[in-house]
This record gives C-alpha cells, structure tokens and sequence, in this order.
C-alpha cells in the first residue's frame, strides 16, 4: 500500500472484559525491533526506532510470508489487504489472516475505498467477505488518491469524500461492532481529512518527515514511515509501522478494542443509494450517502493512547 487520538474508556474499562480468542492478544513481541531499511531517512529526535511497538502492513504483492520469522523478528501487529471497491478481494487474504493468527500477532483487516463505487456497495463486498467472529482489532479504512488506477481516477470533491467515508465507517461499526481505523496520506488528508474525524483514531504514511511536521493537526494511533523495510520472513521491501504509545499502552488498547463485539446485533434496514451506470463519476449525492438510521451500538471503544505529539522519549 502506498501508500487523536480520542480516548473514550479509563484504564480500568480497557482491562476489563478481554477474552480469550485462539492467541493471546496481549502478548507483545519478545524482541525488541530494530529494522534495517534499504532508504533509510533522517527523522531526527523522533525516529521512529524509538517507538517499542512496530508492525507491518502486507497484501498480495508480499508472496509468500513466513510468518514464523516475522513475529520472531519482533513485528507486534499486523494490517492485511483484505478488499477493494466493490467486487475485489486480496487472493492472499484468507491465508495471510489465518497464518498471522497461528503465529499469535494481532491482526486488522483493511479496505482500500475505490471512489468510483458507493458506499454501501463497498461496505456490503467487506462484510461478505471478513467474518464478523473472526474480527479482534478494528478494521481499516484505506483512503487515498489513487492517480495509477487503470479504471477509476475520479476525484470527489471533500465534502462527498467525507460522506463516502462516514457512510462505510457506520456500517462496518455497525456490523463489527468496532470503530473502524482511517488509514491516509498525506496528500489525502490535506485535501480532504484535515480537522475532521476527531474522534477517529489515524493510521499516517509520512516517510520522509516526522507525522508531526506532515500532519500539524492530527494526533495518530499508528504511523507508517518506510514502504523499503527489511522484515525477515518477507521477501523485498516491506512497510513497517510503529504504535505511538509504549508496551504497556499497546497491550491496554489491544485488550480494550478485541472484546467481543458488542454491536454484533442485526442492522437496521437502510435504504440503498442508487448504482450509477457510468463508474465516472459516481451518480451518488453527499446526502444520500449519510446515514439513515442511527448506528445499531453506541460508539465503540478506541483504546487510549498518549498523544503522538510527543516524543516517545517523553513517555512513561
């Protein structure tokens, strides 16, 4: 992929009601990372090898992963492809998902948003094929502008961006019953993102700067600051990631956001928004995108996380 934070719950919230699912999310990695990078960048004071928690983000294009070295290296988590618009799915999904769960490093599917399909179809094509119990850590959505795209480079204006987004984002928490990650550029969040989606938590592409000096104002959970990683178990360059807190803010939120879903309740009818028959633009209205119901759940816990603002050195 080329590719706040809000807190909502008091510690005490976020340890209680953690269950048991197949690993134990509340391992960490037992070796602290250090990566290797092929183009490594001068980030200053806050390079992002000061950060205790990293992981990495891989679709189809890693091949064949041995998942084994990569949580041995020290990778604490992981975002895998999953889907894209509206009719396709990562072919390595189903294998990447199980094997990352054997291995025992938390896992969160994502969604690259392909502007030339509504909402409620890309929603629909997620919720089909990502299982609800096999979901622990959010889902991801994936925004960004995709100017290579071979069918669709169509830019809606911000307003109908944001529309598109918070109408995905309702149904997949409505379904999963977990508020959903915005994974962005920064590109993508100057045009669009910029002092919305408060009480959201932000997954940033910055690998040349500091999210600091990219993203003035936006406070991050996760932060991808290299696409030319070396991960052993992954064949050519990776993307790598960092958590902004320490360990133990790592294990907290990872406990907090893989309770059992508590929205996992059936979805209020909503009315569809009608499918355009040219794919550029989409004949889709902002209004029509907002919701028509209110969410079946509540808002959902976002574990607490320090504020990425600060220097990791800074914090206890």
């Amino acid at each position: 992929m080329r590719r706040l934070l809000f807190c909502v719950l008091p510690l005490v919230m976020m340890l209680g009601g953690c269950t048991s699912s197949g690993y134990d999310f509340l391992e960490t990695a037992s070796v602290k990372p250090k990566f290797k990078d092929t183009d490594p960048q001068d980030f200053g004071a806050n390079h992002p090898q000061r950060h205790a928690v990293h992981g990495i983000d891989v679709s189809k294009w890693q091949g064949d992963i041995q998942w084994e070295k990569v949580k041995a290296s020290g990778v604490s988590f992981a975002f895998i492809k999953a889907t894209e618009g509206k009719d396709r799915v990562d072919n390595r999904f189903n294998e990447y998902w199980q094997r990352a769960r054997a291995v025992g490093i938390p896992h969160a599917p994502y969604h690259f948003y392909y502007f030339c399909s509504s909402a409620d179809e890309q929603a629909d094509w997620f919720i089909r094929n990502v299982p609800r119990e096999s979901m622990r850590l959010p889902p991801v959505l994936d925004v960004e502008w995709n100017g290579e795209s071979k069918t669709c480079r169509f830019r809606p204006d911000p307003v109908t961006v944001r529309a598109a987004m918070q109408r995905f984002m309702d149904r997949l928490e409505a379904y999963y019953g977990k508020r959903p990650i915005i994974y962005t550029s920064v590109d993508f969040h100057r045009d669009n993102l910029a002092g919305y989606f408060q009480n959201y938590h932000f997954w940033v592409r910055s690998v040349a700067k500091h999210p600091q000096v990219t993203y003035t104002d936006r406070r991050w959970a996760f932060w991808q600051y290299t696409s030319t990683g070396v991960i052993p178990g992954i064949k050519g360059p990776a993307d790598i990631n960092v958590f902004a807190g320490n360990a133990k803010n790592w294990q907290n939120w990872v406990a907090s956001v893989s309770r059992p879903s508590a929205a996992a309740a059936p979805q209020i009818a909503v009315q569809q928004a009608p499918t355009p028959e040219a794919v550029t633009p989409p004949a889709i209205a902002p209004a029509a995108m907002m919701p028509v119901n209110p969410p079946v759940s509540p808002p959902v816990s976002l574990g607490a996380v320090p504020p990425a603002d600060l220097p990791p050195a800074d914090r206890s």
